[in-house]
């Protein structure tokens, strides 16, 4: 009997032993406080006051979602979300990945100059008061259009699609110049089809920021018909924990209405990014490595 082999495979079995350990360990860490947040965005303002469950509430109630879908104008609001949310990641990525395509030419004229630029503004920016001056400038104060326009370049994406460019075979591109092919289909029939990784990657980053932003609705609009969900659900915790401080006789149920809705609110904010990851997770898992080029 070979020691050493006995030895190996009792080494193996070991490293596996508590290598899964720490990993149900760590499981458990994430889903126990997720279905907390379930189970208690579901529960009653009287179970909630109680408190003392984990896993399941001693009351069921629909109470929290009913508070947040009690506005009509939060159907309003989640149009917004999903129109600035589709149309912000498409325009987005398209014109990320115009500018990665050019300046992945390494004969491109001024191109070293270009990159320079586009590095220094992932360090430095001109500060919320001049970025105001400038959307004010461009009549962009209660437009929905504020959403997309500031939003469309970020040098980083741009260096993560550059880097990916530089991958593709030149013989593909001349095979396609030898076939008449000019650079705006080379771009389309042939760099964005093998580039999906990448873009999956930069579309699902940009779509979950674009989904979660209301700061840009606080800064730029006034116009109530323009806010998205996350700007709308803000205002109902507002509301109800302005609430709860004026109505001392019921300050116990209010606030642990409050609170119910909060929770409610972080189900209906996450539920639609959660459900489209699985759709983008194949590439995104592949994209994920991409700027780790060297360019």
């Amino acid at each position: 009997m070979n020691l050493k082999a006995v030895r190996g495979d009792w080494d193996n079995r070991i490293f596996n032993t508590i290598n899964n350990t720490l990993l149900i360990m760590f499981t458990i860490m994430l889903v126990v406080p997720l279905w907390n947040v379930i189970v208690s965005s579901f529960s009653s303002g009287r179970a909630l006051a109680e408190g003392g469950f984990i896993f399941w509430p001693p009351e069921l109630s629909l109470e929290n979602y009913q508070a947040v879908f009690r506005d009509s104008t939060i159907w309003n609001s989640f149009v917004i979300s999903i129109a600035k949310t589709l149309i912000g990641v498409v325009t987005h990525v398209f014109f990320c990945a115009m500018v990665g395509y050019g300046l992945s030419k390494r004969n491109v004229r001024g191109r070293k100059f270009y990159v320079a630029m586009g590095v220094i503004t992932l360090f430095f920016s001109g500060g919320m008061i001049p970025t105001y001056l400038l959307i004010k400038s461009l009549g962009l104060l209660d437009s929905f259009w504020v959403y997309i326009i500031p939003a469309l370049l970020s040098f980083y994406d741009v260096i993560i699609l550059m880097n990916f460019f530089r991958n593709v075979p030149d013989s593909l591109e001349e095979s396609a110049k030898i076939d008449g092919g000019g650079d705006w289909r080379i771009f389309l029939y042939i760099f964005i089809p093998l580039s999906m990784p990448a873009l999956a990657t930069i579309a699902l980053f940009n779509g979950v920021g674009q989904w979660n932003d209301f700061i840009t609705t606080k800064l730029y609009i006034t116009n109530e018909a323009l806010y998205p969900l996350q700007m709308k659900l803000y205002e109902i915790i507002v509301q109800s924990q302005t609430q709860s401080m004026q109505n001392a006789a019921g300050s116990v149920v209010i606030e642990t209405t409050t609170k119910g809705v909060q929770l409610a609110t972080i189900i209906i904010t996450t539920l639609p990014i959660v459900a489209i990851y699985p759709l983008l997770q194949k590439h995104f898992i592949s994209g994920m490595m991409l700027g780790a080029v060297k360019e």
